[in-house]
């Protein structure tokens, strides 16, 4: 029998009756209901529950967390998933896990299981995208409590359906290597791919340079959001950018802050900023403190940049290594060398094989062009060698642009939450 929160799915809007079954049933027949747990006990518990309270569902397991990098494959792109994720059993594994789901949004729902009442996890799990919990011993009670929590959200989207921003931070291993520059031209280049909406945000707290590089001031900065987060829409939003060649800009405080050692957190920002944008471009200070750090783990990709010169490369081995020791995965890191010159420095190949990672790309030197831009505070042409070299880079890194698309229905979010339902 139906649970009443999923009777709720599938009548809200008054968009079910009963004639409506058959073709439910064959568009959730592509749809996926997953439990990710290693404790297979409670994994049968809770799939005997789903299998009591919901005909002829078909649950998957997964019996091992997939590394953050396997997550694509593990949860196929374009098909709608219900993931109960088993946070317990090895807690900051499935953070991360939570993590990178969450940056999936709307195609996964992540439902938390827990196993005991305790509020520092739970809250965890919904920063880090959880939009329900489930404390063991699991009921049909709670999961029909978590079902009617995802009707209301379901209620609430739009009729556009967005695909969260790819996000990029840019990361200098050391001052001087050029990562603002960098950072900014990749978000005009991803303009003029398509990208309808593309944010640049400097969240460099200490040393922010955009508001330079580019000739522009505000009256806002990153912090004025920051502290407005409760209060964030497209209205506020919209008074603190500021548009520069079609990509609207965050810029940090005009002054160093005397507080910044208390800023330890930018989500509030970043995730606003994702469900808006389809293209986000951060400029950070570097890869060290819980401000940088956060950032790391919450973007799509860090953009790691040093010079071939040996004291930058020594910067970008410790980088590296800090970031490895503080849970931000290898596989979302690409090491860009700026400034390359092939008879000057180290080697391509050399530097891979010293820092044990691939170099992603490297971007030749081009002072000329780089220093015009900077004094017009204009994106480098595109003609230039630098320029060609960046819309390379930001074509690799993003692919195709997505456009949003309309749903067919308003059954739309149901029909990503399970594989099959009663007849």
């Amino acid at each position: 029998m139906l649970s009443s929160g999923l009777v709720d799915l599938l009548l809200w809007n008054g968009s079910y009756s009963s004639s409506d079954s058959m073709t439910i049933r064959e568009a959730l027949a592509s749809r996926r209901l997953i439990i990710m747990s290693p404790n297979m006990p409670r994994a049968d518990e809770l799939e005997a529950i789903l299998v009591a309270q919901i005909e002829d569902i078909t649950v998957h397991r997964l019996q091992a967390y997939p590394s953050p990098r396997d997550l694509p494959t593990a949860l196929a792109s374009g098909i709608g998933h219900l993931v109960f994720l088993d946070v317990s059993t090895e807690p900051e594994r499935a953070l991360d896990l939570l993590a990178e789901m969450g940056r999936m949004s709307p195609h996964v729902h992540v439902i938390a299981l827990l196993d005991g009442d305790d509020p520092d996890l739970i809250l965890r799990c919904l920063r880090a995208g959880a939009v329900e919990f489930l404390v063991y011993p699991f009921t049909a009670d709670q999961l029909d409590a978590a079902f009617s929590k995802l009707a209301r959200l379901q209620s609430s989207t739009d009729q556009v359906a967005r695909e969260p921003a790819r996000m990029f931070a840019v990361m200098p291993a050391k001052g001087g290597c050029g990562a603002t520059t960098l950072g900014a031209n990749l978000a005009f280049h991803f303009k003029k791919m398509g990208a309808k909406r593309v944010l640049l945000a400097d969240l460099d707290m200490l040393a922010g340079t955009l508001s330079f590089v580019l000739k522009i001031k505000s009256t806002f900065s990153f912090l004025d959001a920051l502290n407005r987060a409760g209060e964030l829409d497209a209205d506020l939003w919209s008074a603190m950018v500021t548009e520069v060649h079609g990509v609207e800009v965050l810029l940090a405080p005009e002054l160093m802050l005397e507080n910044a050692n208390d800023l330890v957190d930018p989500s509030a920002v970043l995730e606003f900023a994702r469900q808006t944008y389809d293209a986000v471009v951060v400029d950070t200070g570097g890869a060290y403190g819980a401000w940088n750090l956060n950032i790391a783990r919450t973007v799509s990709d860090v953009l790691l940049v040093a010079t071939n010169e040996l004291p930058a490369l020594q910067a970008a081995q410790r980088s590296l290594s800090y970031l490895d020791s503080n849970r931000v995965g290898r596989w979302k890191i690409h090491l860009v060398i700026n400034r390359y010159l092939r008879d000057v420095g180290l080697s391509r190949e050399v530097i891979g094989t010293a820092l044990h990672t691939e170099v992603f790309e490297t971007l030749p030197s081009d002072y000329d062009s780089v220093q015009r831009a900077l004094l017009e505070g204009k994106p480098i042409a595109t003609n230039t060698s630098f320029g060609k070299a960046v819309g390379l880079l930001a074509e690799r890194l993003i692919g195709p642009i997505k456009t949003p698309q309309k749903k067919t229905s308003s059954l739309g979010g149901l029909l990503s939450l399970f594989s099959k339902t009663s007849k």
